[in-house]
């Protein structure tokens, strides 16, 4: 593994959390689109928190997209009210830990974080447009298909929703330490997830990230008809 590819250490972890913090925070209280805007953002690992309340989905679009565009940033998450609802999130094969406590925990077995025992591989019994976060977290590696789940988290999402993804990284030891883990992933895993020839569930990328550890993407629903990103917009984060 080459210094490039070196996982970044806890410790310099922090430092760039404390940047972030102070930048972001600085960056979107002199900002005219953002600045009378209820919101906070926190960093963990690179990973930004935005916390508060806007009045549209467009508010909160905007910050999104201000905050995943410093560098350093690695995912974008948010427990964000739109007007007068606060998100509705699912926590997908949680276990004993979930992102935040509000989310509702799923998983097939019974855990401590885990609200609603339920076999994924059918599907979720979840309405369709009911749901505004999912959170993958440490999930999409151990299913030899993860493309099915994939797609029914498109169904669920509510418009603007947002699909939360984090795995190890295929080049980082942890993705072949663990005997459980069945599937590789890079950022290039997400271009392809967000445009698969022959599929109508398309993506959005609002954020791809890797820290030489793990790789991170938030992807939201294209609707049927909608154009798709711009090769600016991807170039961002694929080759």
């Amino acid at each position: 593994m080459t210094a490039a590819s070196q996982p970044i250490s806890a410790n310099r972890h922090e430092r760039i959390d404390r940047h972030l913090r102070e930048t972001v925070t600085d960056a979107l209280a002199h900002d005219e689109r953002t600045r009378d805007l209820d919101i906070d953002v926190d960093f963990r690992g690179g990973v930004a928190h935005v916390t508060g309340a806007v009045e549209h989905q467009a508010h909160l679009d905007r910050v999104r997209e201000f905050v995943g565009r410093f560098a350093g940033v690695l995912a974008v998450w948010d427990r964000v009210r739109v007007g007068d609802r606060a998100p509705v999130a699912l926590d997908i094969g949680c276990g004993d830990a979930k992102q935040y406590d509000e989310n509702l925990g799923v998983d097939l077995r019974a855990a401590t974080a885990v609200d609603l025992v339920a076999d994924l591989s059918g599907g979720m019994p979840v309405r369709d447009d009911s749901v505004d976060r999912v959170f993958a977290v440490h999930v999409l590696e151990h299913l030899v298909d993860f493309l099915p789940l994939v797609d029914d988290c498109h169904r669920v999402l509510r418009p603007g929703g947002v699909l939360h993804v984090m795995s190890p990284w295929w080049r980082f030891v942890n993705a072949v330490a663990d005997p459980t883990h069945v599937r590789l992933l890079d950022t290039q895993t997400f271009k392809g997830i967000c445009d698969r020839p022959g599929s109508d569930r398309r993506w959005y990328p609002r954020h791809v990230g890797c820290d030489g550890a793990s790789v991170f993407a938030d992807l939201t629903p294209l609707p049927d008809g909608s154009p798709p990103p711009t090769p600016e917009h991807l170039a961002r984060f694929f080759d």
